[in-house]
C-alpha cells in the first residue's frame, strides 16, 4: 500500500510541477496588444469641423474614445506622444429627410448622420497606420424635434463609431 501511495504522491507532484510554469490567459475585451512594446495611446481632441455644429459633440466623442481605451486596455491614455496615436476631426453632422409620407407628401422620417475622420499611428507597428472616415446614422420620426432626440441619437452613434475605431486599432477584428 505504501508503494501505491508513494507513486500517487509522486504523480501528483510531477503533475503540479509540470503545470506550474504554464499559464493560460483569455482576453475578453478583444484587444491584441503587445504590452511589452506598447504602453500608451494618445488621443487628441477631435475638433468639430462640420458645417452644422452640435456644440457638445466634439467633447462627448473625444471623452468616449478615451474612456473606451481606459476600460478595455491597460494602456496609459495621454493627450499626445503615445506609443499609438489617434487624432482627427468631426467632418460631418447632417440631417436628411429619408422617407416621404404617402398621405401628405411630407417627410415621415429624418436621418441624423455623423462622420469622423481618424488618423491612427502605431509606432511599434507602422504597418498598422491608417486614415479612415467613420460614419454612423440614426433615424427618427419627423414629427419629433431634433433637440428632443439629439442626445440619445448622438450617444448611440458615438458608441458605434468608438467601437469601430477600437476594433480597427487594437482588436483587429
Amino acid at each position: 500500500m505504501t508503494s501505491t501511495y508513494s507513486k500517487y504522491v509522486a504523480f501528483v507532484l510531477l503533475l503540479t510541477m509540470s503545470f506550474s510554469g504554464c499559464s493560460v490567459s483569455y482576453k475578453f475585451n478583444g484587444a491584441s496588444i503587445d504590452y511589452s512594446k506598447t504602453h500608451s495611446i494618445s488621443i487628441a481632441d477631435f475638433p468639430n469641423n462640420a458645417e452644422l455644429v452640435n456644440p457638445n459633440l466634439a467633447n462627448q466623442f473625444s471623452e468616449a474614445l478615451r474612456d473606451q481605451y481606459r476600460r478595455q486596455t491597460r494602456l496609459t491614455v495621454l493627450r499626445q506622444d503615445g506609443d499609438m496615436q489617434l487624432e482627427g476631426e468631426i467632418t460631418g453632422y447632417r440631417i436628411d429627410n429619408t422617407a416621404i409620407s404617402a398621405t401628405d407628401n411630407y417627410a415621415a422620417e429624418t436621418k441624423l448622420t455623423i462622420s469622423i475622420k481618424v488618423r491612427f499611428k502605431n509606432n511599434a507597428n507602422p504597418e498598422d497606420d491608417y486614415e479612415k472616415t467613420y460614419t454612423a446614422y440614426q433615424t427618427f420620426d419627423s414629427s419629433q424635434m431634433l433637440t428632443a432626440v439629439q442626445d440619445e441619437l448622438c450617444n448611440t452613434m458615438i458608441n458605434e463609431i468608438v467601437e469601430q475605431i477600437y476594433n480597427d486599432t487594437v482588436a483587429k477584428w
